[in-house]
């Protein structure tokens, strides 16, 4: 296979030039694709590998317990191993049209899974020292860490959306999520019918934080249904684009940076400030910024039809 054949076929791989990260472009993306060609070949499912991605990142998380430099660096190797096949799994799903709303679900706890083995770690090795304290700050930085990982997901797939429409974005609703869930047999389909469950209440927290959006693409549905003009498609990109770059640094990377420093240094209580002060800042920032971008699209909506 020819460079050029390989670097087409790599950018076929991918979600969008606009939502990936150059950190992801440079490394990830490309060992993700060269993981994806080996499963292919060898006919391992995209699920199968977003599963595997899950095992490497628990070990990861283990071996951040142990108060030891060079066994941390050991959990950072199997951390970005994890997240290679993090990316392997979508590009290999794109590749093969393997795509399935099990795959998404998987997806998105993959990395919730992971995090949650590290904080519970970094809890575990810090216990001595701070006592309980130390599992209250882990809680309440989960709860913003869940608020920030799922608004960076709902506003990419919602740049995704206006990008390359329905069918090149992951955007979802509650409403179809609980019309599945309802249509679902706990016999005969009880895993998965929890899955929806816990993903139905998922999407309404990204919905319940970001209400000028929700009004804003209702009336969009509701003027124009599937058939959304350009011009509108074009406006939302332009004004969506900008906030691409921190819906990234909510995401990964970033927050692998700041681990490793903070383990590096010895002060993994350091990783729960960082999640809790900038990253916090940067979640607000983002929906202020999104929500006054849905506020003047409406307007524009209305100025059409006066």
């Amino acid at each position: 296979m020819s460079n050029g054949t390989t670097n087409k076929n790599l950018q076929a791989s991918l979600k969008s030039a606009d939502t990936e990260e150059w950190i992801d472009l440079l490394f990830y993306r490309p060992v993700g694709y060269r993981w994806a060609l080996l499963f292919e070949k060898i006919g391992v499912s995209p699920n199968a590998v977003t599963i595997a991605s899950i095992f490497l990142g628990v070990i990861a998380g283990c071996l951040f317990y142990f108060n030891d430099v060079l066994i941390n660096m050991v959990g950072m190797c199997f951390l970005v191993w994890a997240n290679m096949y993090d990316s392997a799994d979508g590009q290999l799903a794109r590749m093969t049209g393997q795509k399935s709303e099990l795959g998404r679900i998987l997806d998105g706890l993959c990395g919730d899974i992971w995090f949650i083995t590290i904080y519970a770690a970094i809890c575990l090795r810090l216990t001595g020292e701070w006592g309980y304290w130390i599992w209250i700050l882990a809680a309440v930085t989960g709860f913003f860490h869940s608020k920030q990982a799922a608004m960076a997901d709902y506003y990419r797939n919602i740049h995704l959306f206006f990008l390359k429409g329905k069918a090149g974005s992951e955007l979802d609703n509650s409403k179809q999520q609980e019309e599945l869930f309802h249509s679902l047999s706990w016999g005969k389909q009880g895993f998965f019918k929890l899955f929806i469950w816990f993903y139905a209440r998922y999407t309404r927290s990204q919905e319940q934080l970001t209400p000028k959006f929700q009004l804003f693409f209702k009336k969009l549905r509701s003027q124009y249904g599937d058939a959304i003009p350009q011009d509108i498609c074009e406006r939302f990109r332009k004004g969506s684009l900008p906030l691409m770059k921190y819906t990234n640094i909510l995401s990964f990377n970033t927050r692998v940076v700041a681990l490793f420093l903070s383990l590096l240094f010895d002060l993994p209580w350091a990783y729960f400030v960082f999640e809790m002060t900038v990253l916090n800042v940067l979640l607000v920032y983002m929906i202020v910024k999104h929500e006054k971008l849905s506020k003047s699209l409406c307007n524009y909506l209305d100025a059409k039809h006066e």
